[in-house]
């Protein structure tokens, strides 16, 4: 089966067939959070090296938005702390131990940000 046809049917969530013409699949889309200004937000900045083999990561939680604002903060942490980094499930996670940095830098864009852990 070529890939493009794969992706239409695996959207389908389980449905195969339907004998009425006239049926209409309904999809079931969540909608995105509209993001918050800077001020609103509670973000959490802390040191995690759970699952990562003994690696720190500066992960930062709480972002309250659409996918793509938090991919141009998580970018722009990246580019001042001059590392690496990712974003899963709403979280911004930077390669090594960066707290006080990440800290500074989302002060100084006007974002509400705290320390959290040990």
């Amino acid at each position: 089966m070529d890939d493009k046809r794969s992706k239409k049917y695996s959207s389908f969530e389980g449905i195969v067939f339907s004998t009425d013409p006239a049926h209409e699949y309904q999809f079931n889309t969540v909608a995105e959070q509209d993001t918050l200004d800077p001020k609103s937000q509670d973000l959490r900045v802390q040191l995690d090296r759970k699952q990562r083999g003994g690696k720190a990561v500066t992960l930062i939680t709480g972002f309250v938005g659409k996918d793509a604002d938090i991919d141009v903060l998580a970018k722009k942490l990246k580019q001042k702390c001059g590392v690496g980094g990712s974003v899963k499930d709403g979280n911004i996670l930077i390669q090594g131990d960066f707290r006080d940095k990440v800290l500074q830098l989302l002060h100084s864009e006007g974002y509400k940000a705290k320390k959290a852990g040990g």
